[in-house]
């Protein structure tokens, strides 16, 4: 009876010791991102709206400005961010006391995502709630953000672990910004994820519409391919502003797989006027002079 009642007083030991460990690092998790001035989501209700598209695109007009990005992939189970800014070959530097360097892509962005921790791209991520948030914690914790300004997590669809996770850990999260396509079905998946936002008391900082039209090359005329105007009514139904609408693209397509850096290096293309006014727009909600 004794021995039974030491190892149970020795495993309420480990559980105690392990919880002052969780909240320690939570700890140093808050402060270290107090010290980033906006802290922004990238969040959809659905996938397939295009929501890292635009994520990497929002980074590199920013960072174009001159301000230090960085782009932290929160999809652990299909990340996207590391091969879109063009830097899914380069690796995470340890330094000398242990902290995670995250590679930098375009204009300095730097990017960590669980990409560069699978053994193959192609790897099937298998994990259940608990293990994302400690995955996400750990990242958090021992990368080195160094001078960033902004950061933006590009979350999976939906309102499951990810967005909860990210919403305790870091409670005092800038805004989210909804991506959309022009649809009723997309806009009531992503509408879903503005009442999450409401609910959490989270800023929703605007929505974006993607793939609003398309414009064939030669011709002034567009073409709406989706029906519906989706980013209309979510900015109507949650009085939060319509960032922009973006076209379909060709080009968006084509460097997804190359790296989007190249687009942004052209400024004579319409997907860089279109961000450069959605970026105005951000930077006058956050009340940055520009």
């Amino acid at each position: 009876m004794q021995a039974y009642d030491k190892d149970k007083l020795e495993e309420a030991k480990k559980k105690i010791q392990h919880i002052a460990e969780i909240r320690e690092r939570e700890k140093r998790i808050r402060e270290k991102m107090k010290k980033i001035k906006y802290k922004i989501a990238i969040i959809s209700g659905k996938g397939g709206v295009g929501k890292s598209t635009i994520t990497s695109l929002l980074a590199l007009s920013l960072a174009s400005r001159g301000y230090k990005v960085c782009v932290f992939d929160s999809d652990f189970h299909g990340p996207t961010i590391p091969k879109m800014l063009g830097v899914e070959l380069e690796t995470v530097k340890i330094s000398e006391d242990k902290e995670l360097i995250p590679p930098e892509g375009p204009y300095g962005i730097r990017v960590m995502s669980i990409h560069y921790f699978l053994p193959d791209p192609t790897t099937a991520v298998i994990w259940r709630g608990p293990l994302k948030r400690s995955f996400l914690e750990e990242l958090l914790d021992k990368t080195n953000f160094g001078d960033t300004e902004i950061i933006l997590f590009d979350l999976p669809p939906g309102t499951g672990d990810e967005a909860l996770n990210l919403a305790q850990v870091i409670p005092d999260l800038t805004g989210v910004i909804a991506v959309t396509q022009p649809t009723d079905v997309s806009a009531i998946a992503v509408a879903k994820a503005l009442d999450f936002t409401r609910k959490l008391n989270i800023r929703v900082l605007g929505v974006i519409e993607n793939m609003s039209f398309f414009t064939p090359p030669g011709e002034g005329k567009m073409y709406r391919v989706f029906s519906g105007s989706g980013g209309k009514m979510l900015s109507e139904m949650f009085n939060v502003p319509l960032l922009g609408q973006i076209p379909i693209d060709p080009i968006i397509s084509e460097f997804c797989d190359r790296g989007l850096g190249v687009i942004v290096a052209d400024q004579k293309t319409k997907v860089v006027e279109i961000f450069n006014s959605i970026t105005d727009k951000l930077l006058e909600i956050l009340g940055e002079k520009h």
